[in-house]
């Protein structure tokens, strides 16, 4: 097990401890409530059209369908449909034309779908050649049907465009914009001015590091409120169910954007890239770009990480639960020889930040010497601290001391492979120094996890914790959840080779 158990080398590389207030909740009975500092804003949902891209697919099915009817007829129709309409919408989506962008037009699609309608009607003449020679397609009729699909693809998709255009200027979406004045403003100003663009603006998040509170910033010129702490930021995401998210600056630029580009990907928004950052200067324009009344615009293509979900608490129980029963011995071994060596209190109870902010209760196998409560408030001990005993000693040595976790795990407070649980006094300093800290407790903290296993531990500091962990989060899978279990039962034996 290589969850560390101390928080001060960590915190020491952050703030001093002078500068951070302690928590109210008493030693050894962590608070067991969201904690605003770290809960993430609610997924409003995936921002998806839906109802678009759904009239989208009915609208290129019967362009597919209408186009072929003529040139096949009624008999060999029916059949040739199951593969020209499948393909038709393979095609489609390969090329993006189920993404439209803030104002899609039925022009700016015709050089995409003309290109496949032609793949797609000379492969189906190659196909009718080959099975059936006596009914091979003339190049005239050939020419017709992809004309014919084009212009009946273009219609249908300008007539879904058009009751866009007018259901968002029924009802526009909320969205937030992430940049400084005066851009930001003055794309606040054309989104209002123009609702047919479906976004609304509701708030301006200058870039600029997320305070864990406090009270709101003025608002920004034109009445735009400014949201500059996560609970300002959160509550405006829950009031006006926020999808839609405008950066108005490259979301890559620095730290602090780029932890907010995290944010808005993990609750699921549209991310969008409006303005100079969205326009690549000397080089041809990017195929999705867009433009909001002259700002250009395109989408940027991400997706939600995946944290595992059910897959990887279902990981989690097959495994947990067959090695507490296996280690029941072992456990009531290190019980025995702790109470045996340093009295009563075999178990440490430490207080720790889980998953979104929420404390939870850690246990380990008690190494120091003294009292339990003393000891919980206590910094780590190294190998010649005279309160380690040698049979704490041992179990730091063989990381028997956390096997008491895995019933952290069955509990469903923590996870066979995450980020390392910390404090929260240390979680508040880690955060303030570095601002993608916070982005680790998207998933439940774990035994062991990435940057564990690549040798940072107690000494590491905030940065690189928040770059191994929130890599581990954002390609997350079952396979590298085993690899990193592989590696770290076999870390002792590396260890004592080198």
């Amino acid at each position: 097990m290589t969850t560390d158990r101390a928080d001060a080398p960590l915190a020491a590389r952050a703030l001093p401890p002078s500068a951070v207030p302690r928590p109210a909740a008493a030693a050894g009975r962590p608070p067991h409530g969201p904690v605003p500092r770290t809960l993430p804003p609610p997924r409003p949902g995936r921002g998806l059209r839906r109802r678009t891209v759904a009239s989208l697919l009915a609208a290129d099915c019967l362009a597919t369908a209408g186009a072929a009817l003529p040139v096949l007829g009624t008999a060999a129709a029916p059949t040739a449909l199951t593969a020209l309409v499948p393909a038709a919408l393979l095609l489609h989506c390969r090329a993006g034309l189920y993404r439209p962008g803030p104002a899609p037009r039925a022009l700016n699609d015709l050089p995409r779908v003309l290109g496949r309608a032609a793949v797609l009607w000379c492969a189906a003449a190659a196909v009718l050649a080959a099975v059936h020679p006596g009914q091979a397609l003339p190049p005239v009729v050939l020419s017709g049907a992809v004309a014919a699909h084009t212009l009946l693809v273009c219609g249908g998709r300008a007539t879904v465009y058009r009751a866009r255009r007018n259901a968002a200027r029924r009802r526009p979406r909320a969205a937030l914009i992430v940049g400084t004045d005066p851009a930001a403003r003055q794309l606040a100003a054309v989104l209002d001015a123009h609702p047919e663009y479906g976004m609304r603006p509701v708030g301006l998040v200058p870039p600029s590091p997320l305070l864990p509170g406090g009270p709101a910033a003025p608002p920004a010129r034109g009445g735009l409120p400014r949201l500059t702490s996560v609970p300002d930021l959160a509550r405006s995401v829950i009031q006006h169910t926020v999808r839609d998210v405008v950066f108005t600056l490259p979301p890559y630029g620095d730290p602090h954007t780029a932890a907010l580009l995290r944010r808005f990907v993990d609750q699921g928004s549209v991310i969008w890239l409006a303005g100079p950052a969205a326009a690549r200067e000397g080089r041809p324009p990017h195929p999705d770009t867009d433009q909001l009344w002259g700002f250009a615009c395109r989408r940027l293509d991400t997706a939600p990480p995946r944290h595992g979900g059910r897959r990887k608490r279902a990981l989690d129980l097959a495994l947990a639960a067959p090695a507490l029963v296996v280690a029941a011995p072992v456990l009531l071994g290190c019980a025995l020889a702790v109470r045996l060596a340093d009295g009563p209190g075999v178990l440490r109870r430490q207080e720790r930040t889980g998953r979104d902010g929420r404390g939870f209760t850690l246990l380990t196998f008690r190494t120091l010497r003294g009292p339990a409560a003393q000891e919980e408030t206590s910094r780590r001990g190294g190998a010649d601290d005279g309160r380690i005993s040698r049979v704490g000693r041992l179990l730091r040595r063989t990381a028997l001391e956390g096997l008491p976790q895995l019933w952290n795990v069955l509990r469903g407070e923590m996870s066979l492979v995450g980020p390392r649980p910390e404090h929260p006094r240390v979680v508040q300093r880690c955060t303030q120094a570095c601002p993608e800290y916070d982005a680790r407790h998207r998933m439940r903290p774990g035994l062991t996890g990435l940057a564990q296993v690549h040798g940072l531990r107690g000494g590491a500091c905030a940065e690189d914790l928040a770059r191994f962990d929130n890599l581990y989060i954002d390609s997350w899978s079952p396979w590298q959840d085993i690899r990193i279990l592989l590696r770290t039962a076999a870390s002792p034996w590396r260890r004592e080779r080198g």
